[in-house]
C-alpha cells in the first residue's frame, strides 16, 4: 500500500473540513451583493439629488430674467428638462414657478422661486425592501431685478 504523504499531511491540517469554503460563500455572497446593491441606490439618488438641486438652480435664474410670469414659467421649465436630459437622469420633471415677485412695483426687491420634482428609478436594482422609485424635490430662489420694469 502506497500512501502520500501529502495526503495525510493535509488531511490533518483541514481537521475534516473540506467543503466549508463553499457553504460559507453560499451564506456571504447574498449579503455581500445586497449591500452592493445598496450603496449602488445610495449613490444614483444622491447623484440625481445634486442634479435635481442644479436644475432648480438654473431655472430659478432663466426666470429671473423673464420679462412675464408666463416667460418666466416657459422658461425655467425648459431649463429644468434640458439640465436633467444632460445630466442623464430620463424623468419628466415637474416645475412649479412662484411669480409673485412680477407683482411687485419696479425699485423694491422681489424674487422668484422654482421648484423641481423628479422621479428617479430604484426597481431595475432588484432589490427586495427597496422602493420602486424616489422623488426629489429642490427649490431655488433667485432675485429680480429691482430696477427692470416687470
Amino acid at each position: 500500500m502506497n500512501r502520500n504523504p501529502r495526503h495525510s499531511i493535509m488531511a490533518r491540517r483541514t481537521g475534516g473540513q473540506a467543503g466549508t469554503a463553499a457553504l460559507e460563500l453560499v451564506i456571504v455572497a447574498p449579503a455581500v451583493l445586497a449591500v452592493f446593491l445598496l450603496i449602488l441606490a445610495l449613490i444614483r439618488t444622491s447623484t440625481a439629488a445634486g442634479a435635481v438641486a442644479s436644475a432648480a438652480r438654473d431655472a430659478a435664474r432663466q426666470a429671473s430674467i423673464a420679462r412675464t410670469p408666463a416667460a418666466a414659467r416657459a422658461s425655467a421649465s425648459t431649463s429644468a428638462r434640458e439640465a436633467l436630459s444632460q445630466d442623464g437622469l430620463g424623468c419628466n420633471p415637474l416645475v412649479t414657478v412662484g411669480t409673485g415677485g412680477f407683482g411687485v412695483r419696479v425699485g423694491v426687491p422681489a424674487t422668484v422661486s422654482a421648484t423641481v420634482s423628479c422621479t428617479v428609478p430604484l426597481s431595475d436594482l432588484g432589490l427586495p425592501g427597496l422602493p420602486g422609485s424616489k422623488t426629489l424635490r429642490a427649490t431655488f430662489i433667485s432675485p429680480l431685478d429691482p430696477y427692470r420694469q416687470r
